[in-house]
């Protein structure tokens, strides 16, 4: 399958270059740059050499990139000239470990990075064999083959915009139009130049362009249907296209899922607007006691990179902290998360990545971080800073210090002073009620 995924001399040039620059089986292969199809190349020779692709995610600041690469255990450094500061930034403060990595196994492929529950970022390995389980319940469940046209705009750094529809569409020799990164204007001018039948979109990015001055005019009758996913799609949005008579299929899934987990058809997506839709193909689904959804699916991660803990249950199940509704047509409704992540634009971010800089700012006693709505994100995250007796805490300074550290879509929208946090009789911040207090009182500096 994944030969198919580019022209054979792409492939066998990077194949070559790999193999100049040493990289040999279970080796692991960092790519840092905008969508290109040297990146679907690299990963075809990473499979062709048993070694393993690490994408990685630009918008990252230079030592959160430094970290995982040192926690991979990767020893190349690959990707596009648009990012070769942001490179060298990297080389700068990792050291590449050349040779096979430990952790590797036969058959791994992709190593994708996510925050894990700690806020620590893990990897989840997967294999070329559930890529290819993930491939064919994409095909399924969005009905592709060799007619489609496919527009892929976002990031293919994410197994959202590498999985769902770029691998399966080349997979089924589909055309792909492959844009370097999503501009609006850009999509407007593909639509109506390339005429793609199909393309995927995050809620951030679909509310960039129905907002987009372009839109009421656009012509959009190519489009048999847009995908959609990464977190639960404003109603609006999805009324937004059916207005104009495309139908908003749904993806549910995860880093760690491949992420083809539970599909809303195309041809269900009218009369189930809003809901997330049924197991894919090949995808056991059930939902705890408390409505968290539970994984079953050959197109699961192999586990977390140089983890020691099992990512799955005693009976094999994979928990992703979702939580859903099983309707009596059999659709599934995605109604929030258990856990503490906070999903702005599609982008992951945890509380903790911010809390632990803010925590070390001189003046502050304590730091929570929450996630409040936002109609053009979906969620931002809102910084709740406890001063220190007597302390004055430099407001200004403090939201100065993420610059380098954190990526931008991390940075706190607001910083909030308290006199002290809710807290739970164990003592742990309590965020539903902290989060309520700040919807109660939206001002803050």
């Amino acid at each position: 399958m994944f030969d198919r995924l580019v022209p054979e001399a792409l492939a066998e040039a990077a194949t070559a270059h790999l193999r100049h620059d040493g990289v040999e089986r279970g080796a692991i292969v960092a790519w840092l740059g905008h969508n290109s199809w040297d990146m679907l190349a690299t990963l075809v020779a990473c499979q062709r050499l048993g070694a393993v692709l690490l994408p990685l995610n630009w918008r990252l600041a230079g030592p959160e990139l430094a970290q995982i690469v040192e926690h991979a255990g990767a020893g190349h450094l690959v990707g596009t000239p648009e990012c070769e500061k942001l490179a060298g930034e990297v080389l700068a403060l990792a050291r590449l470990a050349p040779g096979p990595a430990a952790g590797v196994q036969g058959g791994d492929l992709l190593l994708v990075y996510t925050s894990g529950t700690t806020g620590r970022p893990k990897g989840a390995m997967h294999t070329a064999s559930a890529m290819q389980s993930n491939a064919l319940a994409a095909i399924a469940a969005q009905g592709l083959d060799a007619s489609h046209r496919v527009l892929s705009v976002l990031p293919l750094f994410h197994v959202g915009g590498l999985c769902i529809q770029t691998i399966p569409a080349l997979a089924v020799e589909a055309q792909v139009l492959l844009h370097p990164r999503f501009e609006p204007g850009a999509w407007f001018d593909a639509v109506a130049e390339w005429r793609p039948t199909t393309t995927l979109l995050v809620p951030a990015v679909m509310r960039a362009l129905v907002e987009h001055p372009r839109w009421p005019q656009a012509d959009l009758s190519s489009l048999k249907f847009v995908n959609s996913g990464s977190q639960i799609v404003p109603r609006h949005l999805i009324d937004a296209f059916h207005a104009r008579g495309v139908p908003v299929a749904q993806v549910y899934g995860c880093t760690e899922s491949g992420p083809v987990s539970i599909v809303l058809r195309p041809d269900e997506a009218l009369a189930h607007a809003g809901h997330s839709g049924r197991p894919a193909l090949g995808v056991q689904v059930k939902l705890a006691a408390d409505g968290e959804v539970l994984l079953k699916a050959a197109n699961l991660m192999r586990g977390y990179h140089r983890e020691a803990e099992s990512a799955f249950d005693a009976d094999g199940w994979f928990h992703t902290g979702d939580l859903a509704r099983l309707h009596d047509d059999g659709c599934y409704e995605l109604v929030g998360r258990s856990k503490e992540l906070i999903i702005s634009g599609g982008e992951n971010i945890h509380p903790a990545e911010i809390e632990n800089l803010a925590s070390a700012w001189p003046g502050v006693a304590e730091a929570a971080v929450v996630g409040l709505g936002d109609e053009r994100w979906g969620e931002v995250p809102v910084l709740v800073i406890v001063p220190q007796p007597g302390a004055t805490v430099d407001l200004d300074a403090l939201r100065a210090s993420f610059d380098g550290h954190l990526a931008r879509y991390k940075h706190p929208r607001r910083i909030v002073l308290r006199a002290v946090l809710p807290r739970t009789a164990l003592g742990k911040v309590q965020r539903p009620a902290l989060q309520a207090l700040l919807q109660d009182d939206p001002a803050g500096p």
